[in-house]
């Protein structure tokens, strides 16, 4: 879907929701607003012919993840345990957002239990095939998310993103996913999987649907529109070191073709470090990890006494963090303050830092059936996006050009609080990779 002005919001809704009712929807939605929908597009298209539009979401149609509240809906976070729960009685926060802002909201979206891995894998509900080949994983935990988008269900997916659930599926299917700072956009009525590192962002087809959608989330009292960064105001920091280590050959080949076009284009680009930060993260990972003890919370605070019926796969990752000390669990947070600190000094709002989003293509599903394999591939997607969540950084995956083959994720990791600075350099390096030659696969499966 391309939200083209001569198209009705009803007229681009029915096209929507022809698309989820196709054999390619299948584990795409867990439920679906059709007649809520149809209402919101009706006085969308009341408003564009009366020339008072609420905003540049008016009419757009959003999905949205099914771990936000969603009022007379249950909340259940792609999870059979959670189902027994009852109806959320209001919205959560950012879909009240999105409905005030005039965005039509066409249902909720798959994903992985409880957001707790990045594959997007779901024994419960099942699985999404990945929209550039359905034998292969769509990443996680936004699965549904951006398969809806990718393949014309929605125009922008509502995710969360904790250790890159928004950025790896983007990557892995070829989408823009973008992570905020924490803080910027209100997390109450959604499933939390970690407290600590939990963000809520938007994938989409184009970083300008991610900004707009972004100003809606974070409640910009006054959006503007997306200002690309001239060239000669930036800088790119390839993060050379251990989060190269790795990397299918592909992915190295995609990247550095797109630091030398991006280079020639006239960006200023130099190899640089994040070694320290890394080790300071890599200091917290010796204790424990934010989500595996932070989830086990949110689940006793939902009643959930034991876990029976949790994917062992999930299962065994929240067992692990109970057994951390409250001890530790309170140097885990003071080390990370001071990394974030840290991170935050060493470097400018026009300074961004770039390297491969995933290091790895989408792996075909049966190949992580088996849990060893499984929570080897995990970790490793997880790997590079996650940096951003502990260091509390905006960060952005773009998808590099591809006329064959599989998506490959460019992320750019800007300075604490600086997001909106970091979209406008996102944009810059989008215009000008889409302006390659090797960009004619960019769109496949998203024309109306």
């Amino acid at each position: 879907m391309n939200g083209r002005p001569n198209q009705s919001a009803v007229a681009r809704l029915e096209t929507a929701l022809a698309r989820i009712r196709s054999p390619e929807a299948e584990n795409v939605f867990t439920a679906v607003f059709a007649d809520s929908a149809r209402w919101e597009a009706e006085a969308a298209d009341r408003r564009a012919a009366a020339g008072s539009p609420r905003g540049p979401l008016d009419g757009r149609i959003v999905s949205v993840k099914a771990l936000f509240g969603v009022a007379g809906t249950v909340t259940s976070s792609g999870s059979a345990v959670l189902r027994r729960l009852p109806p959320a009685v209001e919205d959560a926060e950012v879909v009240k957002r999105l409905r005030a802002a005039g965005a039509v909201v066409i249902g909720k979206t798959q994903m992985t239990e409880f957001a707790f891995s990045a594959l997007g894998t779901n024994p419960h509900d099942g699985t999404p095939g990945n929209p550039r080949d359905r034998q292969r994983a769509p990443g996680g935990s936004s699965s549904g998310a951006v398969v809806s988008v990718i393949d014309g269900m929605s125009d922008i997916a509502i995710g969360s993103d904790t250790g890159g659930s928004l950025r790896i599926p983007a990557a892995l299917s070829g989408a823009v996913g973008f992570k905020p700072t924490s803080g910027f956009v209100p997390t109450a009525g959604a499933f939390s999987l970690s407290s600590s590192l939990d963000t809520i962002g938007p994938i989409a087809l184009n970083v300008a649907d991610c900004f707009m959608a972004d100003q809606v989330l974070s409640g910009e009292a006054a959006p503007s529109r997306l200002r690309s960064a001239s060239p000669g105001t930036l800088r790119l920091i390839v993060a050379r070191g251990r989060l190269f280590d790795r990397c299918e050959p592909e992915v190295l080949s995609a990247f550095e073709t797109a630091m030398e076009r991006l280079r020639s284009a006239g960006l200023q680009i130099e190899d640089g470090s994040i070694e320290a930060a890394l080790d300071r993260v890599a200091g917290i990972d010796r204790i424990g990890t934010f989500p595996s003890i932070e989830v086990g919370a949110t689940l006793r605070g939902l009643g959930l006494s034991s876990l029976d019926g949790v994917d062992p796969k999930t299962r065994v990752r929240i067992e692990a963090g109970a057994a951390i000390l409250g001890t530790d669990y309170v140097r885990m947070v003071r080390l990370r303050k001071a990394a974030i600190q840290s991170f935050e000094q060493s470097f400018g709002n026009n300074e961004v830092f770039v390297l491969p989003t995933t290091p790895i293509r989408a792996p075909l599903l049966s190949s992580v059936e088996e849990d060893a394999t499984f929570h080897a591939f995990n970790g490793l997607v997880l790997r590079n996006p996650r940096v951003a969540n502990m260091l509390d950084c905006p960060s952005i995956s773009l998808p590099l050009p591809f006329s064959a083959g599989l998506p490959v994720g460019l992320m750019l990791i800007g300075r604490r609080n600086a997001d909106r600075r970091l979209l406008e350099i996102a944009s810059s390096v989008e215009c000008i990779l889409e302006a390659g030659p090797d960009n004619s696969g960019r769109r496949l499966n998203t024309s109306t």
